[in-house]
């Protein structure tokens, strides 16, 4: 089966370069750019555009570009009929060589909103071009894509919009909800261990997306789903570095149930990103990682309505979580 995403959740896996796409349902407000790569260990420099049409020559709306040249800087700009605007620096750099990176873009009323490069808010670029006139993403330079996801924002025709509120989220969502996917706001960068409340409880349909990165020294993580009044666990996940596996188990009525181990792949290496969607079914979860199929597992707790809180802690970094 093939693996179907959320509204308004757009992910695409180990691009090649150069990346010159268009952007699902074109820019519009609301909408995240979320990009993870590797910065290359000679890395001079890289870009990533907000392009209005594919071909040569086009205007350019937003160009952020991250310069290793003796001065280190990253420099923001635009380009209308071949030309280039004026210059915005930041004589900062928040990549390193060699080194992973998470870089989120949100496109705000007024501005570009470079929220997050690592966990930090970066810089705001104001609109020097109607935004609706964007409708392709460019990349291209001394690095390597490992996924770009179009969040949130106007989606293709048959998808249902899904609001994201501005960065950070620290107020509850009022917004619309998906009626089958996921249905709260997305959250970025939460500290771990992590617990985020299902409102409404565990219903058929409804996925949630981890976003995270395992340190090269970690041994294990866990992410459990959970009823909050009793503790029960319906789908305890637990990678395990140093065997090299991913058990799932249920820990109900204070025991353990058998292990499950039986896996295709591990996505779950020291030093990897991994971008894990759990969807719960009527008889089953299913969860895929990284976009495609991980494992199934059917429920022990039938009345998976009840479960209510995700909880994750343990050896990981957390940049995403939708619940």
């Amino acid at each position: 089966m093939a693996f179907v995403p959320a509204p308004g959740y757009q992910p695409t896996y180990n691009p090649t370069l150069p990346y010159n796409k268009p952007i699902p349902g074109g820019l519009s407000i609301g909408m995240s750019v979320y990009i993870q790569g590797v910065a290359s260990d000679h890395m001079k420099r890289f870009f990533v555009n907000f392009v209005v049409g594919q071909g040569p020559g086009s205007d350019i709306a937003f160009h952020f570009n991250p310069r290793f040249d003796g001065w280190d800087k990253v420099v923001f700009n635009s380009q209308q009929n071949g030309q280039w605007g004026s210059e915005e620096r930041k004589k900062s750099m928040p990549f390193r060589k060699g080194s992973p990176f998470e870089l989120v873009f949100m496109v705000l009323a007024e501005h570009y909103k470079v929220v997050v490069v690592n966990g930090n808010p970066f810089y705001e670029f104001g609109h020097r071009l109607p935004l609706q006139m964007v409708t392709h993403l460019q990349v291209d330079g001394d690095l390597e894509l490992q996924s770009i996801n179009f969040i949130g924002g106007q989606p293709p025709p048959n998808q249902v919009p899904m609001a994201i509120p501005a960065y950070p989220v620290s107020t509850p969502w009022r917004g619309p909800v998906s009626p089958e996917n996921m249905e709260g706001p997305p959250t970025f960068n939460p500290p771990v261990p992590f617990i985020g409340r299902l409102q409404g409880g565990l219903t058929a349909r409804r996925t949630i997306i981890i976003k995270g990165y395992v340190p090269p020294t970690a041994k294990s993580f866990i992410i459990n789903f959970k009823v909050s009044s009793t503790r029960d666990t319906a789908l305890h996940i637990n990678p395990r570095m140093t065997e090299n596996a991913v058990v799932r188990n249920s820990h109900l009525n204070g025991s353990w149930g058998s292990e499950e181990r039986k896996i295709s792949y591990n996505p779950f290496g020291p030093g990897q990103f991994f971008d894990l969607s759990v969807r719960c079914g009527m008889d089953r979860f299913k969860v895929y990682a990284n976009g495609q199929h991980l494992f199934d597992y059917s429920h022990r707790f039938s009345d998976f309505q009840r479960v209510d809180m995700v909880e994750i802690q343990g050896d990981v970094t957390l940049s995403y979580v939708q619940i």
